[in-house]
Order: structure tokens, then sequence, then C-alpha cells
């Protein structure tokens, strides 16, 4: 597998990604051109059929796998405003997250669907996939493929904050105490919402969709790998901003994709 091309799907509502500072470094990074679009449903013009998929792959039950909801005109009309102004959306909505991708991989037209064109998207919905282990769902960051998906909201949600932020979250709720207080005394501890510093995890997220797709292994063991799928958000800090390089293994594999390119 190879990628000739990288089209880069843009988030306005989210400006930290810098998308154009992100072109430049997967272009840097893998020697592969790089086309800057503006936010996918825009790109495509979509409709009101588009808005209908999108509401029913909603979820409901994040205990139960994934069933297809008939959506509500409320619902259909809510996506469709998000097309021009996706501020709308908010982190209380989950979406599953190959239903998704599925429904954006039927926008993009026949003739930029071909193997060596990759698509990257990024969105403000929580992606969610349904885990078998523990029966029920999850939220992503990430879902891998093509086009693959990245999740601003995802970034911030799906990586646990520290243990002691969550004691310390239940005992002042319990207290009728204020939170914000106690993101003042964690702050740093974990990314919020347009964090200054997305700009440098985008980057990890979307060199573990194009390794996914080069190699179908995009996740590295190694917690100082920016390839790491992060747990925790320690870990993402720590990996992404800290460190933020590949691990030897990993530097190896990408110059051997360079001049395979």
């Amino acid at each position: 597998m190879k990628i000739s091309k990288v089209f880069l799907y843009d988030e306005l509502s989210v400006p930290e990604i810098e998308i154009n500072n992100l072109a430049k470094f997967i272009q840097e990074t893998l020697d592969i051109p790089v086309e800057v679009r503006k936010n996918f449903f825009e790109h495509f013009k979509s409709d009101r059929n588009t808005a209908y998929e999108l509401a029913s792959s909603r979820i409901f039950n994040p205990y139960s796998s994934f069933e297809r909801h008939p959506p509500t005109e409320e619902e259909i009309n809510f996506e469709e405003e998000s097309f021009a102004n996706s501020s709308v959306l908010n982190n209380i909505i989950l979406y599953d997250g190959f239903e998704i991708q599925n429904i954006l991989k039927k926008i993009i037209p026949e003739e930029e669907l071909s193997s060596d064109y990759f698509h990257l998207i990024f969105t403000t919905r929580l992606t969610c996939t349904y885990d078998y282990e523990d029966y029920r769902y999850h939220g992503r960051a990430a879902i891998c493929s093509n086009p693959s998906i990245i999740s601003t909201t995802g970034i911030i949600e799906a990586p646990a904050k520290p243990r002691a932020y969550y004691i310390s979250m239940y005992h002042s709720i319990a207290q009728g105490l204020n939170l914000d207080a106690l993101k003042e005394q964690f702050k740093g501890k974990f990314l919020e919402y347009h964090d200054k510093n997305l700009d440098k995890v985008v980057r990890g997220y979307a060199l573990q969709a194009i390794f996914y797709y080069l190699t179908a292994e995009p996740f590295c063991d190694s917690k100082d790998c920016i390839l790491n799928n992060a747990h925790w958000q320690e870990d993402l800090i720590r990996a992404q901003i800290e460190l933020g390089r590949l691990c030897d293994t990993h530097q190896k594999i990408l110059e051997s994709i360079k001049k395979h390119e």
C-alpha cells in the first residue's frame, strides 16, 4: 500500500488544529503532497440526506451495540445546521464511529477513492466504538482506515484524566463546590477544549491514521512514541507534547516507507 496524496479536511470551529502547519508536517515527514480543504460537509456540499444519515448514527444506549436510530425532524435540522456551523455540536451527543466513517466514504466521489488517495477528516463529533470486552461504547480520538476521522472532542474526552482528579471531582460534587477551582488545580495535567497544544497532539493522531493505512499497525506500545494509543491524558501529554517524536523502531519503519514511495 502507498499514498500519493493526502487530503486534509479542516474543522474551522477548532482553529487550534493549525491545519496548514499540520499539512506541512505531514508533507515533510512522509514526502507526500497534501491538499488542505475546508470542512468536509461544506466541501462536498452535503444535503439533507447526509444530515438524516448522521442523525441516524447517534448512540442513545452506550451499553448496547449499534442500532440505527430513526431520527426526528429536529435532529435532522440540527445536523444540517452543523454543516455550516459545527460549533453547535457538543460532547453530549455520541456517534458510532464506523457508521460515520461509512457515511463519509459514500460522499467522497469515485475518482477520489483511489487506494493511493488518503482522506483525513477532522470533526468535533464525539466518535465512539463498541467494545465487546466490557459491552459498552467508548469515545475515540481516531477512527482509522480510509477515510480516517480525528475527533477533536475525542482527544479531550477519550483519554482519562488523572485518578486524583476524579476523586477530587466526586468530593467537590458531593459538597456542592464549583468545579472551576478543581480544573485550575489540575491545569496542565490534561487537555482542555481549544487547548493551545492541540496543534502538536493532532500530529501524532494524523501519523497514527496514516501508519494504520500503510502498515495495518497504527499504535506503538512505547509511551515515548507519538504512535502510542494513550488511554490516559498524562501519557498523551508526554508522548505528543513533551517528547513529540517517533520511537526508534517506528522511525526506521518511516524511513522504509519513504524509500518505497
